[in-house]
């Protein structure tokens, strides 16, 4: 008895394996609602979907700091809110600014005498009235004293003024104590980091601003996926709808996932991603001559093999293939087929009733 039995498995599983002819002709095809699709020749398959944290690309972000030590006394923005270069972000009460701007007008009157003091000299060396001596150290102090007022400018740079402030203080000598803090790029202000009436030192943060538009997808790769993965390879993220690609690949294994650090950079044209946020990125595959999309209805699992049933005259064939990719809505497919052959993708319960039926 178990003799025969072996004998109808081993038969059972190579009629499988030549896989005849489910013979349906068309009649019955429309009756049993039969229905095909073409399959389609795949030059890129996406990988399944990753968990990814959306960032802002280090050369995009930037924090704004307090310049000088003072009192922030006020704030024109806030989380959230675009702003343009040069667009004023903050004031400071800086007593520290006045004594700077009081250095550099003196500075400025020194470089006067100095100016006058060398002009005369030169006359009168010109004249022979004076030793050269004279004229040398005329011509020193003169040297000394506007690389003063160069380093006294320099520091109300740093101090936050900008070149019209310095030109306004220049001209009308009236000290100020306000110290505006503006934007240094356009971008989008992510964090406010300070509050109105808050005592800052110097270099205090009290805004992180940042660009997003590119932004990095960090992915945690599993590292038996890795060998498909390299610098360039394409990556797409459904939910909100954008693509990119890869720009680096970590070196080091993560403990809590096993998984490998995958940087990609998108675009984010209509602001839909945005920093710190979860989605799911998926790995293109380059296919080759064999890979081919079905839908996962095409599918049908017998004796713990994949097939598909392609259709032919008088009926359907049924192929093995093997599953290389799994997309959203579709499967990515390797086996003997060819450009235009069509699969059953509805009734196929039905023609694997008759398969086996048949195969019985």
């Amino acid at each position: 008895m178990n003799k025969i039995l072996l004998g109808l498995a081993l038969l059972l599983a190579t009629n499988l394996h030549a896989a005849p002819l489910v013979k349906i002709d068309p009649g019955q095809q429309e009756a049993l609602g039969i229905r095909t699709i073409a399959v389609e020749p795949v030059s890129r398959a996406w990988d399944s979907a990753y968990p990814a944290k959306v960032r802002v690309p280090n050369a995009q972000l930037m924090v704004i700091s307090a310049p000088q030590e003072g009192l922030l006394t006020r704030l024109q923005v806030a989380e959230g809110e675009p702003v343009r270069k040069g667009q004023l972000l903050a004031i400071i009460q800086s007593p520290k600014l006045v004594e700077e701007q009081r250095l550099y007008l003196e500075a400025l009157s020194r470089l006067g005498l100095a100016r006058a003091g060398l002009n005369r000299d030169e006359q009168l060396k010109a004249e022979g009235i004076i030793a050269e001596r004279r004229f040398l150290e005329t011509r020193a102090r003169y040297t000394q004293t506007r690389t003063e007022v160069d380093q006294r400018r320099q520091a109300l740079l740093l101090a936050g003024m900008d070149k019209a402030a310095i030109k306004e203080l220049e001209k009308e000598h009236k000290l100020t104590a306000n110290l505006q803090v503006r934007a240094p790029m356009d971008g989008m202000v992510l964090e406010q980091l300070a509050m109105p009436g808050q005592r800052v030192e110097v270099a205090s943060p009290i805004y992180r601003i940042g660009q997003l538009d590119p932004l990095w997808l960090e992915i945690h790769v599993p590292l038996e996926k890795l060998d498909t993965v390299t610098v360039g390879t394409a990556v797409k993220v459904e939910k909100p709808k954008t693509e990119g690609r890869v720009i680096t690949i970590g070196s080091m294994i993560h403990s809590k996932d096993q998984g490998v650090l995958v940087r990609a950079e998108v675009s984010n044209p209509e602001r839909s991603l945005r920093p710190g946020q979860f989605v799911e990125a998926q790995l293109a595959q380059m296919g080759d001559e064999s890979s081919w999309r079905v839908p996962r209805q095409a599918l049908l699992r017998v004796e713990g093999k994949t097939w598909v049933l392609v259709e032919k005259e008088g009926g359907f064939l049924p192929v093995a293939v093997t599953v290389s990719a799994e997309e959203s809505d579709a499967l990515i497919i390797k086996g003997e087929l060819k450009p235009g052959d069509k699969v059953a993708v509805s009734g196929t319960a039905a023609l694997k009733a008759a398969w086996l039926e048949g195969e019985g």
